[in-house]
């Protein structure tokens, strides 16, 4: 034991010292050093560590010395150097040189760190090195004390000037504090490197703009803007924040300081539709807060005014004609749209503020004007004006479905193709429901006149009114009208050939007779009284009788105003096939036993039994059809419209009556006096009008209770909750009972 004391007390510092300073000096300078030497070392600091209980202070003393001793060298060699280029090449070379020692020199000195912490030897065995080992902090220190902080400043100057990669490199590795491992380089370097660039940009930005113009200017902050990101991604630290750091100064010094110049040019651009111009407006203004609110306001402005302007000047063609007003306003849906896409890449936001421009004009009253009246207290005679577009929407669909000149010249794809742009459009009017009434007028005539240009058509459109969020049970009424078709086409074929042997089978054959579903198709109040010809009448009761066997406990209600028929007609000039409505017909048939007499309106309402408004109706289109030259029937005077017939006006068959055609009259021919089948009274027109109204104020008064409930609902919820909370507050602590 004693001879073990003995040994230890010869193991000393100054011993062992001069044999590994010259190791640390090679390792420094980064010289060779032998394996021999290498480990050595280890067992040099190992032993004085161990055996001499002052020897490590000893060590890391001239340990320092020598550090400091070298990185003094390296000084002087950096400061002889007088231009910024030649400065920072050499600084970079005796950092990345001292740096790399870093790595290597605090190795053999593991056991240095363990003897000042007190540790013991196991426990330096099971120590992993890394970065905060003493001799590396060491080193870090004396590096950042005695050389960075005396010529940083005309590092970063340099720096800023020439960017070299090597002196962020130190700046960022530089730091020896284990929390924040980029102080220094965040502190110094970044800090500099976004001030000079703000600096550089706050005097060239305003100079450009003023000398080049606003419109220039863009391209050249946009391109700026891209450079200065590509500067950082070469020489700021990609992972420390710095290039978003430095991006937001450069939004800021480049755009957001003339943002209100900039857009001061929009509305203009815009309006010229200089889409490239405005997509570079739009990526500046993008990266500032709130920078493309005044974007869509111009937009939405431009769009509002522009479409307004547009159909007012088309007002004279599009009032005349449904197909031009659709198409005008599809026109101007893909202009805006056409702009959002190019100017805007298709911006969620864009798109939101075309869709609430466009709605305002698709719902504008300045070209059309509807308007229901309502007879419901407290709001008076009638109702805000609305937008026609939904009627002229319906009439243009009918146009497409129905056997017209415009549907025999498409082809199916262009006509499916033009009833979608249809839906487009419907997506952004308000009074939907004033649609489904005229799509359902329109369908009813198509379907009980037998015009439809194409059944599968008629039935995929109703399919696409569901998915475009219509009211189902618009929707689904509409689909029972084509359920109501298939099933009374086999019911009249069961009559027909129920009635066959009877000596009415020639005029039966002839009948088409519709038995529909009332809910579906009409309301009851459209039925009208009228005096049918005997031919008619007979068979009356026996569709009723057939139509009982067949279906025990239902009840048949005839509505004449929606039947129609083929009269034959003959005068002086020949012989003619009128396809008539079933009012027509028994306003002719006055005629039937007097064909040369004069009638007054008096006795043809007697004759007919029609109420005043329907003969009167009926009366006009046999004196004034449209496009006809010779009318069926002539009268006493001359009148402007329905209402000025007189109970004394007289009316006479036209013996002259007859189609012309190229200018001759015909002798034979079959002529269309139906025209637009009137399917509704003036009344159930006035029951229609105030059904939607009545339904409207119905849907906000259920809007207005489920906000009501909602609310009740959550109050009830928090005061439950306080309730609960306060009980939880003031419950008695449990005592054990024994």
């Amino acid at each position: 034991m004693a001879a073990l004391l003995k040994d230890k007390g010869t193991v000393t510092f100054e011993e062992k010292w001069p044999t590994m300073r010259p190791t640390v000096l090679k390792l420094l300078r980064q010289e060779c050093v032998s394996r021999s030497e290498w480990q050595d070392l280890f067992w040099a600091v190992h032993k004085v560590c161990l055996w001499d209980e002052k020897g490590p202070p000893k060590v890391q003393k001239a340990l320092q010395d020598d550090i400091l001793d070298f990185i003094s060298h390296a000084q002087a060699r950096v400061l002889d150097q007088h231009e910024n280029q030649a400065l920072l090449k050499a600084y970079i070379t005796e950092w990345r040189k001292f740096f790399q020692q870093c790595s290597y020199l605090p190795l053999p000195f593991n056991q240095l760190e363990s003897a000042l912490a007190g540790k013991t030897t196991t426990s330096v065995s099971k120590k992993v090195q890394n970065d905060d080992a003493i001799v590396r902090k060491l080193m870090l220190d004396s590096w950042n004390a005695s050389i960075f902080s005396n010529i940083k400043q005309r590092l970063q100057d340099s720096a800023m000037k020439l960017l070299v990669i090597g002196v962020r490199e130190s700046y960022v590795n530089l730091s020896s504090n284990s929390g924040d491992k980029l102080q220094i380089y965040t502190e110094n370097f970044e800090k500099a490197y976004i001030e000079a660039t703000k600096a550089f940009y706050r005097v060239k930005a305003p100079q450009y703009l003023e000398a080049n113009g606003v419109q220039n200017y863009m391209k050249y902050a946009e391109m700026k803007l891209r450079e200065e990101e590509q500067r950082g991604e070469k020489y700021l630290e990609s992972f420390s924040g710095s290039l978003q750091n430095l991006n937001e100064c450069c939004v800021e010094v480049l755009v957001t300081t003339f943002r209100d110049t900039i857009l001061a040019e929009c509305p203009q651009m815009i309006k010229n539709n200089e889409t490239d111009k405005l997509k570079l407006m739009f990526k500046l203004m993008s990266r500032v807060p709130d920078g493309i609110q005044p974007m869509l306001d111009a937009m939405e402005e431009h769009i509002v005014s522009a479409g307004l302007a547009d159909m007012v000047a088309a007002a004279d063609t599009i009032t005349q004609d449904s197909e031009q007003y659709v198409e005008k306003l599809l026109d101007l849906f893909q202009r805006f749209s056409r702009l959002v896409s190019e100017a805007f890449d298709e911006d969620p936001h864009f798109l939101t503020a075309r869709d609430k421009a466009y709605k305002q004009v698709v719902n504008d009253t300045q070209v059309f004007k509807l308007e229901l009246p309502s007879k419901t207290k407290g709001i008076g005679n009638k109702t805000q004006p609305e937008s026609k577009c939904p009627e002229l929407l319906a009439n243009y669909c009918d146009m497409l479905l129905r056997k017209t000149p415009l549907s025999k010249k498409l082809t199916a794809d262009e006509i499916e193709s033009k009833l979608k742009d249809v839906l487009l459009v419907l997506k952004y009017v308000s009074n939907k429901d004033v649609f489904m009434r005229y799509h359902k007028a329109h369908l009813t005539r198509r379907l009980i006149l037998d015009t439809s240009a194409d059944s599968e058509k008629e039935e995929n459109m109703v399919e696409w009114l569901r998915e475009v969020g219509m009211p189902a049970d618009y929707v689904n009424k509409l689909a029972r009208m084509f359920q109501d078709i298939k099933v009374s086409e086999d019911l009249n074929q069961q009559f027909k050939e129920t009635i066959r042997t009877t000596t009415k089978s020639s005029v039966a054959d002839n009948l088409n007779i519709k038995i529909l579903n009332a809910g579906a198709w009409a309301r009851g109040s459209d039925r009208v009284a009228v005096s049918l010809p005997m031919e008619l009448e007979d068979f009356i009761p026996e569709v009723e009788d057939f139509y009982r066997k067949k279906h025990s406990g239902r009840k048949l209600q005839w509505h004449h105003h929606m039947s129609n028929g083929t009269i034959t007609f003959t005068n002086n000039v020949g012989r003619f096939d009128l396809d008539v409505t079933t009012f027509q017909m028994a306003v002719m048939f006055a005629w039937n036993q007097r064909p040369h007499d004069k009638i007054s309106f008096d006795n043809l309402r007697l004759a007919t039994e029609l109420p005043d408004p329907e003969l009167r109706r009926a009366g006009w289109s046999l004196v004034a059809f449209p496009k006809m030259k010779r009318q069926v029937l002539s009268m006493s005077v001359e009148v402007t419209s329905p209402k000025e017939f007189t109970e004394n006006t007289l009316f006479w068959v036209n013996q002259e009556f007859a189609p012309i055609k190229n200018g001759k009259p015909q002798k034979r021919g079959k002529v269309n006096l139906i025209g637009r089948l009137q399917l509704s009274t003036e009344k159930s027109k006035e029951e229609d009008n105030e059904g939607i109204v009545q339904l409207r104020i119905l849907r906000t008064q259920e809007a207005i209770v489920k906000i009501l409930k909602m609310r009740k609902e959550d109050f009830q919820r928090s005061a439950a909750d306080r309730v609960g909370g306060d009980a939880e507050e003031h419950v008695p602590p449990q005592q054990e009972v024994n």
